[in-house]
């Protein structure tokens, strides 16, 4: 089965000009799970790190995948490149701290999947470069607000939905 990788040296993706590089994985069967076959769920932060793996496997697991993340450019490599392996994917723009991403967001989620069944938020920001001992208020402030606050907030816009498809 094809597996999308990212180089570990780099906070990007390897490439081939604009694709991202498909890698033959050896184990036989991963791809064979069909465990969410028509649930869609919503993951924030879904192109790099974590939440690319979170991705990816929830695709693979047959669910229908709305990536979002704050740089058009990731969500369109990885939308591309998991359709080009056959999932089930579609994506936009979405910064978790930004009221009119998450409205986008949900608008989009409702007109082509008339729901959602569960969220996976994975905001990463942690602008710290040394100990949090000493980091500011404004730096705290920064990290619970995007982490917590606007997570929590999208998905209270998502519940109505999810409770909807039952």
């Amino acid at each position: 089965m094809n597996i999308l990788t990212q180089d570990s040296e780099a906070p990007h993706y390897k490439s081939n000009n604009t694709s991202l590089t498909l890698l033959e994985e050896t184990s036989s069967g991963a791809n064979s799970r069909k465990t969410l076959v028509n649930q869609v769920t919503v993951i924030t932060g879904s192109t790099v790190g974590i939440g690319f793996t979170i991705t990816r496997h929830l695709a693979q697991d047959a669910a229908h995948v709305v990536v979002s993340s704050q740089k058009q450019q990731n969500v369109g490599l990885v939308v591309a490149a998991l359709k080009g392996v056959g999932l089930n994917v579609m994506g936009t723009v979405c910064h978790v701290g930004k009221g009119e991403d998450q409205e986008k967001l949900v608008a989009m989620v409702l007109e082509h999947c008339r729901g959602v069944d569960f969220p996976v938020c994975v905001p990463g920001i942690n602008p710290l470069t040394e100990s949090t001992v000493w980091s500011s208020e404004q730096v705290w402030d920064k990290i619970l607000d995007v982490n917590v606050k606007f997570s929590t907030l999208l998905r209270s816009q998502l519940l109505p939905h999810m409770q909807n498809r039952g």
